[in-house]
């Protein structure tokens, strides 16, 4: 369980980011979703986390600025009490074959994915010291595990938060802080709608179907929850079998 516990969710208002932000606020958490803007399908996320009893705020941040980013945590630790919990999944992608692929496209990419991610642990990471307690969880890919193609700038970014996760998880581990990364495959959202009906990219999944958001947030859950408080470090697929 998770009651009274704080989580912070970047992307939190579609796809795997909402799965992770209904588990957590079923689970007890009180949940702050940090989204790029504030839009409909963030205030429906709220009222469902609302309906389970627990408290739900959302906080318009570029996650891409470092300045917005320890801004936006320090109105989340003066309103929700603090933080115990940092997900980040905010992320884009700007698909294409690199003879096609623009500075801006690289960038933006980069920018969100890997720096975006680097900054909101940045601006958790004195809070998490004095508490000497945290957990730390990252979005990254299978992409950023065995590339892709037509994603060079995707997969390079979440090969980044790889590198990113392991690190920080040895600056912390001392301190009983806790940073994982989980990389997921082909998972049914809005950013894979147009793979979902191609059926070569699932006859390549071994267990020939997409994941559900929702089998991503369970594993977020085991990540967040006391039980893995000895685990960290590490980077777990969640992809079918794409990776083996």
């Amino acid at each position: 369980m998770l009651k009274d516990k704080v989580a912070i969710i970047t992307g939190g208002s579609g796809g795997i980011g909402k799965a992770i932000a209904l588990k957590y606020a079923a689970m007890g958490a009180h949940i702050a979703i940090v989204d790029y803007a504030i839009n409909e399908n963030t205030e429906s996320v709220l009222s469902e986390c609302k309906a389970m009893g627990v408290n739900a705020i959302a906080y318009p941040c570029n996650v891409a600025d470092a300045a917005a980013c320890k801004e936006t945590t320090e109105k989340v630790i003066a309103e929700l009490g603090g933080v115990d919990i940092l997900v980040n999944c905010a992320g884009i992608t700007r698909d294409k074959l690199m003879p096609q692929m623009t500075l801006e496209d690289v960038d933006s990419v980069i920018d969100i994915n890997l720096k975006g991610t680097f900054f909101m642990i940045q601006s958790c990471y004195r809070h998490f010291l004095r508490k000497k307690s945290g957990k730390i969880i990252n979005i990254s890919s299978v992409a950023g595990v065995m590339g892709n193609a037509g994603q060079t700038n995707y997969s390079a970014s979440k090969a980044g938060v790889i590198g990113l996760t392991k690190s920080v998880a040895k600056e912390l581990a001392s301190r009983g802080i806790c940073c994982n990364a989980i990389a997921p495959g082909f998972i049914a959202t809005q950013m894979t709608q147009s793979f979902q009906d191609n059926a070569d990219v699932v006859n390549a999944i071994p267990m020939k179907r997409m994941g559900k958001a929702e089998e991503v947030a369970e594993l977020a859950y085991f990540l967040a929850d006391d039980v893995s408080n000895y685990i960290t470090g590490e980077i777990i697929r969640i992809d079918g079998g794409m990776a083996i």
